[in-house]
């Protein structure tokens, strides 16, 4: 007995185009491949979308979609080539009813991090969104990461070293001459270091568009970029050096949020792979419960908005 195909026998009740229709919050573990480094497995989440173009048809074939990305996690690796067959092949599976195709693959890609000084290694987890469009036979690709890493204020910093100065006069008002050995006992004291700056936990939000000439994922080089500029990545395994070290350099690449935008707008700016940039910085303050947070785009014009 041959089973009833409502999408395809009826005929919608109420007629009308409709931009998206598809999956979201799809699970599946998929192999991702990104610059030229052998394929990762990653746990992902995925949506997936055509448009329906014809206005009286009555839905879209979902489980072809399903079907396709399933094939995608089992026998293959995400790759922008396969990503593009997957693209197109919603399209050929939906004929006469779609000209759109839209994917969002999210997961989290996990590096190996060596400390700043001991060399030892640990692992870090950062979250990625590759988006993928098809649309009136044109492809476009998107890729987003947030990078954690760790800012310190210059207000406080130098608020705290101006308390700090004043200790150092108060300490030593009555006398004439100092002993350079009791001035660095006393810098390594409690009471010779009596104010810290202030330092949070920052994130860096940041997603390109691949130019067409791009032939992969640019994963690792863009989590690269972002550390590398901001110079003050968390860290994974940790000793005490380097945790000293970690120290200096918050010590020496003091940032507001604005800072960090725009050091990360001029590098991304360097860089011909990104047609197209959008960053955001956000500070998770520990002196206050609000977030302070700066956005900026590479300001192209029909690009993308803050």
């Amino acid at each position: 007995m041959a089973m009833p195909d409502i999408a395809n026998s009826a005929q919608a009740q109420t007629a009308g185009k409709l931009d998206r229709v598809g999956m979201s919050n799809i699970e599946l573990p998929l192999m991702v491949q990104t610059d030229n480094f052998p394929a990762q497995q990653v746990s992902a989440k995925a949506e997936v979308f055509v448009n329906l173009g014809d206005p009286k048809a009555k839905g879209i074939h979902m489980s072809r979609l399903y079907l396709q990305l399933d094939e995608l996690s089992t026998e293959s690796e995400l790759t922008l080539q396969t990503l593009t067959a997957l693209l197109d092949g919603f399209i050929e599976s939906h004929q006469d009813l779609s000209t759109e195709a839209f994917v969002k693959i999210s997961f989290d890609y996990n590096l190996r991090r060596k400390s700043l000084i001991s060399e030892k290694r640990g692992w870090k987890a950062y979250p990625v969104v590759i988006i993928g469009r098809l649309i009136n036979g044109v492809h476009d690709y998107e890729l987003q990461v947030d990078v954690p890493y760790s800012s310190t204020c210059p207000c406080s910093a130098a608020l705290a070293r101006q308390l700090i100065q004043e200790a150092f006069r108060e300490q030593y008002a009555q006398q004439e001459t100092v002993n350079k050995e009791e001035i660095v006992n006393w810098l390594g004291s409690t009471k010779g270091i009596v104010a810290t700056p202030h330092s949070q936990r920052s994130v860096a939000e940041v997603k390109v568009k691949l130019t067409p000439s791009a032939d992969n994922f640019p994963i690792i080089a863009l989590i690269d970029l972002i550390e590398e500029t901001l110079k003050t990545p968390v860290q994974a395994a940790v000793k005490r050096e380097d945790e000293q070290e970690f120290a200096l350099l918050n010590g020496q690449n003091l940032m507001f949020c604005e800072d960090a935008a725009r050091q990360l707008q001029y590098a991304l700016l360097q860089q011909a792979d990104f047609e197209d940039f959008w960053l955001r910085i956000n500070h998770y303050e520990s002196l206050h419960a609000h977030d302070a947070v700066s956005i900026t785009t590479k300001g192209i014009e029909g690009g993308y908005q803050a």
